[in-house]
């Protein structure tokens, strides 16, 4: 049995040690996705994330045992953006129906599209809902910027106002959707100890 260690590999992307800004190079990456837009505390939003959990753990069973290669499923992540607002980051966070998001598991090159339909047959058999709306993506942000934050989402705008004066301080803009990785689980964790990567890809200002 072939043991691909994603998190390891790619530490940098989904768990960096410094809770400063940096600049990074994200590749490109294949994620199961699904759309969405709302309160994500809302039925959807938990109906979207069960959904592309059992498609994940779906195709990893599939790939260990047809391919005898094993792999963690890789962090829930939400690209977000606010209906009618070029920045997510600087839009208005009590406006949550206007709220548009797509939450995505990255998926290992192993894990291709010959085997994607199987998996999710398999996983609707167990009347998994919301899967119907799963869609794949392959993402390349490229150039990005991103920050450590540590609490409840409460409190991510305070860090976003640091990843943003860092940003400015570059000589760059955001481009694109704002980037979550979510790395703890707020049903099991304290607010207080939550772990997210806010990431934003970047260019040039000029």
């Amino acid at each position: 049995m072939i043991k691909l260690d994603l998190r390891k590999q790619l530490k940098h992307l989904y768990n960096p040690s410094s809770k400063e800004p940096s600049l990074i190079d994200v590749p490109a990456m294949t994620f199961a996705c699904i759309d969405g837009r709302g309160d994500p505390n809302g039925p959807d939003f938990a109906a979207a994330t069960g959904a592309l959990y059992a498609f994940s753990y779906t195709i990893k069973f599939m790939v260990k045992k047809e391919r005898a290669l094993d792999y963690p499923v890789m962090a829930l992540e939400g690209l977000w953006s606010i209906e009618g607002k070029a920045d997510f980051a600087l839009g208005d966070f009590d406006r949550r129906e206007a709220w548009l998001w797509t939450l995505m598991i990255m998926q290992p090159e192993a894990a291709g599209p010959d085997l994607w339909p199987l998996a999710l047959e398999q996983a609707a058999r167990r009347g998994t809902p919301f899967l119907e709306r799963l869609h794949f993506e392959r993402v390349h942000e490229g150039r990005s910027a991103q920050i450590m934050h540590i609490g409840p989402y409460s409190t991510e705008p305070a860090t976003l106002d640091r990843l943003h004066g860092f940003i400015r301080a570059q000589g760059l803009r955001p481009r694109g959707r704002h980037h979550e990785i979510y790395l703890g689980d707020p049903r099991r964790s304290a607010p207080e100890k939550l772990k997210t990567v806010l990431r934003h890809p970047v260019e040039s200002a000029r």
